[in-house]
């Protein structure tokens, strides 16, 4: 081998030692630092679905334990369940009528909206507390709202045990201002 030969030879194997070594750094670096640094972020989604006759929602019960809410158009029925922690099985039910409240005695064929949202009602100290979120439900021809939430006891639910039971009515608001008729 020439001596040209010799230091190219050489010149190459040093790139190769001090290249690897630099890679080695830089994926070192880049492991230990995020290329970009986010604060931690706490995402809670809820879902919601209907039909002509019926909607559901989901919504946070309690920290990691969500109610599944029903509405039932025909009957005016909202339900919520809620499954158990030790065995899989609804270990909650919660029901209420919002057809009184909502004032559809006279429509024949309400139009429900239904969604949930978290809430941060005072507690109290009692057993029985109100949910991390509450469930809206509107009726779209009377223009009237309602919100509604569940008496939760989160001692009885970590204990296995079943709880059922009513709703409570949180408050009721009109969004439209005055009833609107079809005109003849």
């Amino acid at each position: 081998m020439t001596n040209r030969n010799q230091r190219v030879a050489f010149g190459a194997a040093v790139g190769l030692v001090v290249g690897g070594l630099a890679g080695a750094l830089v994926t070192t670096i880049l492991r230990e630092t995020p290329a970009l640094a986010l604060p931690e972020l706490q995402v809670h989604a809820t879902a919601t679905q209907g039909n002509d006759n019926f909607a559901i929602a989901t919504g946070l019960v309690d920290d990691g334990v969500e109610a599944l809410y029903s509405l039932d158009f025909t009957t005016g029925d909202l339900r919520a369940v809620v499954v158990s922690r030790r065995r899989p099985a609804f270990a909650a039910s919660f029901r209420h009528n919002v057809a009184a409240d909502l004032g559809t005695g006279g429509v024949k064929n309400p139009q429900y909206l239904m969604v949930t949202g978290q809430v941060d009602i005072s507690r109290g100290s009692g057993a029985s507390q109100v949910a991390a979120s509450a469930v809206y439900v509107v009726e779209a021809t009377t223009g009237q709202c309602a919100a509604y939430a569940v008496p939760w006891n989160s001692a009885l639910h970590s204990a296995g045990k079943p709880q059922q039971g009513g709703m409570i009515k949180i408050d009721q608001a009109s969004l439209r201002p005055a009833l609107i008729r079809d005109e003849p």
